[in-house]
Parts: structure tokens; sequence; C-alpha cells
């Protein structure tokens, strides 16, 4: 046989469909798999079926509204925590950040006996300008997020305790209830409308739409470009022409400005304001967004994940009261519940990036 012959068959048959792995075209269900909110996504659905089967009080329609509310105060600010993650950057101080905004809103209307929208835009002030210091710092020194941010945790707790004796002779502000403008801040921060014969916060609204903004933005925009730039490798993304000072400071000032919609939500739902509260919350607002798929190392994510994992946060808060369990094991049990989600969102990221 000559060599011709021998050549023949290698130039005019190809390669069999999937058989060469370096143009082989994933299955749609694969490429779903890899989405990072998909894994989370099952995790979410598992714990819902656990407590609706463990817990048949969760099936009723007040006690869904509740879990949606318990998780709408965390995803609210789970959302901007994601989108700082995805640029590369953590921040410690969000769950104090929360209490600082509620604070000075309630403190500065009462003292001053002004109208509460007074206090609630220069709380809006403080708050982005908190963000804005902790953007300043990481870009300005390059100090870790986590060493600038856990100071300024360290700073908010102190004078949150320390102002708040000082000026009103106690750990907790004065109630505002009664004051100018207080019904009408309630209405859009702390109010509930009836679906149904069933009571829904508005915070579950404001959720969704945060929500679909985050979403917007990180899949539509060039801003949302630069996150997922400055977060991959923030030197390769300026030698692009990213503005990586400006990304990274505008989104910890995101997160300054959850820190003051929750902050007001709860001066709203509650009147007053306890100085000593938020410790611990920023470990859950990280971990929903962890859990939501974003990495720890930055670049990737979803604003739809942290959604998903502030759900399960909910409802295992409210799935354990509903099933009459002992409260003393809630930590215990969450801890298993969100590592077992995690587990599952590992699992299947390996699955669907599995030759």
């Amino acid at each position: 046989m000559s060599m011709t012959q021998q050549a023949a068959p290698a130039v005019g048959t190809p390669p069999a469909p999937g058989r060469d792995g370096r143009t082989r075209q994933r299955s749609l269900a694969l490429r779903l798999l890899a989405r990072p909110e998909v894994g989370v996504f099952l995790g979410a659905v598992a714990v819902l079926v656990f407590f609706l089967i463990a817990a048949p009080t969760v099936r009723q329609g007040n006690s869904m509204a509740t879990v949606l509310y318990q998780s709408s105060t965390i995803g609210i600010m789970a959302l901007p925590v994601a989108l700082l993650m995805i640029g590369g950057e953590f921040d410690l101080s969000a769950g104090v950040a929360v209490i600082t905004s509620a604070l000075t809103a309630s403190m500065l209307s009462f003292q001053l006996t002004v109208n509460v929208w007074t206090g609630v835009v220069v709380a809006l002030i403080v708050s982005l300008g908190i963000g804005l210091f902790n953007g300043w710092m990481v870009v300005r020194t390059g100090l870790p997020s986590f060493l600038v941010t856990l100071g300024t945790f360290l700073i908010l707790q102190g004078v949150n305790l320390a102002v708040t004796k000082l000026v009103t002779g106690n750990v907790a502000t004065d109630d505002i209830s009664d004051m100018d403008g207080f019904d009408q801040a309630r209405k859009i921060f702390a109010s509930s409308f009836d679906i149904g014969g069933v009571d829904v916060k508005i915070t579950v609204v404001w959720w969704l739409v945060f929500a679909a903004l985050a979403t917007w933005v990180l899949l539509r925009t060039k801003y949302g470009n630069w996150i997922f730039a400055v977060g991959g490798n923030k030197e390769s993304a300026r030698a692009v022409g990213v503005p990586v000072n400006f990304t990274k400071i505008t989104l910890f000032m995101t997160v300054g400005f959850g820190a003051w919609f929750v902050g007001m939500h709860n001066l709203f739902s509650f009147n007053t304001v306890q100085s000593g509260e938020g410790v611990g919350q920023e470990l859950i607002y990280i971990a929903a967004a962890v859990i939501g798929g974003c990495l720890l190392t930055g670049g990737y994510g979803s604003a739809i994940g942290p959604v998903f994992g502030a759900f399960m946060f909910g409802m295992v808060n409210q799935g354990i009261v509903y099933a009459g369990w002992n409260p003393d094991w809630f930590k215990a049990f969450l801890g298993v519940m969100l590592l077992g989600a995690v587990l599952i969102n590992l699992y299947v990221q390996r699955t669907a990036t599995r030759r």
C-alpha cells in the first residue's frame, strides 16, 4: 500500500463529533450547571422541601411571607456585598454600619427636633462616607480590605455605643414615632401590603427590585464588566483602561447605600435602635454571597445567587421556629445546612466543568 493510500482516510474522514475534547460542545444542561447561581438554587430548593416536610406550618401563606421578610433583610445587604466580592474585596464593617446609619437618623432627628427626613438624608451621607473611606483607604494604601474594614468595624462598634450613651444617656435611641415625617418614611422603608389575605413586607419588593437592578448592571453595563475585570486581575484591568480605583471605591459606597437602606428599615420598623446590634451580621451577608456562588478570590459570581443564599438563611431561621425545635441548636443546624449547600454548589460546578 502506498503512502498516499495510507494518508487518504485521515484526510477524508473527520473525527467523530464529541471525540475531540478541544472542539467538543458541552450540553445545555452542563452549561446551565456552570452558572454560579445554579448550585445554590438547588440547595435552596432542598432546604425548602426539607422544611415543608418537617414543619407543615411553613406551607401557610403568612409563614412563607415571614420567611421572605427575614430573607429580604439579609438579601438587601447581601447584594452589594456580593458585588464587592466579585470586585475582589470584603467589607467586615457592613453589619455595624447598618446600626450606625439608623442611630444617625434617629438621634439627629430627635435631638434637633427636625423632620425625620433630615435625619434620613444625613444618615445616607454618613453611610456613603463610610463606604468612601473604606474604598479610599484600600486603593490608597494597598492594604487588604479585610484589615481596613476590620478597623472600621471596631471604630463603628465603639462609636455606636459611646455616642449613643453620651447623647441619650442610654444604650438605645429615643422613640421617634410621633415626629414629623415618620409615617411617610415608614411607608417607604417598613410598610406592608396585603396579597390574598397575606401580609407582605415592602422589603421583599425592594429586595427583588435591587436584585434585578444588580443583575442588569453586572450583565448589561460597562460598569458590570469593570467589576468582573478588577476582581479577576486588577493590573490587567488597569492595563486595558478600566478605572480600577473608581470601581472599587464605588463598590464600597454601594455597600454603604445598602447599610443605609437596611438601617432605615430597622429604625422605622421598631421606632428605636439598640446601639450594640449589628455585630456578626457582616458574616451572614458574606456567607449569603459565598453560598450564592461568589468566589472569595473575586472575579466570579452573580446577583441572583445571593438572592437564593439569603432565602436559605431566612428559611432556616424561621423553619426551626415553625418546626418547634430547640432554638439553642439554631447555629449548629444552620452551619450544617450551609455547609451542605456549599458542597452541593461545589459538586455541581465540578460536574459542569468535567470533560
